[in-house]
């Protein structure tokens, strides 16, 4: 399990110090939960997410633990090192929407016809409880040619869950390089 500090102070100087002691600055909350701000140490943090089973995992901070999910992050414009991040707390029993990260297997056909591949949606928004929601959709884009794509209505959403992106919107596909 993922262990935390509560941070005393939110300003700009406590974030830097924690950030320079190796910390990644974080925000928990949920609808009814009172917002925890928290910093985790960034390696456990990365390791934590990459490993994960499910969309959601557990974190432990000040003794309490939270259910979370990673709903938003950001980025060091240069290094791309994570600076912030959101975590929203998954409720059981509650239907809400998700960010569901999308991965794409194999080499697509049109890519030996000066074809490159484009990923357009790396997350989709899927309603449902958190016990239903996948951990990522995988999609094969083996038999992708050039001009081909993969569109929302082409993914069946799992039982219990709705796909809440436009169904004409396109997740990947292969385009002609340039």
């Amino acid at each position: 399990m993922l262990e935390g500090i509560v941070r005393d102070s939110i300003g700009k100087s406590n974030a830097k110090k924690l950030r320079r002691d190796g910390y990644l600055i974080a925000n928990i909350y949920a609808n009814g939960v009172e917002n925890v701000h928290c910093a985790f140490k960034h390696g456990e943090f990365v390791r934590t997410v990459r490993n994960k089973d499910s969309l959601a995992f557990p974190v432990q901070i000040d003794g309490k633990e939270y259910n979370v999910v990673v709903q938003e992050y950001q980025l060091h414009p240069i290094t791309g090192i994570i600076l912030h991040v959101d975590l929203r707390v998954a409720l059981a029993d509650t239907v809400s929407d998700y960010l569901v990260p999308v991965e794409t297997t194999g080499t697509a056909k049109g890519l030996k016809n000066k074809g490159v591949l484009i990923i357009t949606k790396r997350r989709l928004k899927v309603r449902g409880r958190i016990e239903d929601i996948p951990a990522k959709f995988t999609l094969d884009v083996t038999d992708l040619e050039r001009d081909d794509s993969i569109l929302i209505r082409d993914l069946e959403a799992p039982a219990n869950t709705k796909l809440m992106d436009r169904s004409h919107v396109s997740i990947c596909g292969v385009i002609k390089a340039r």
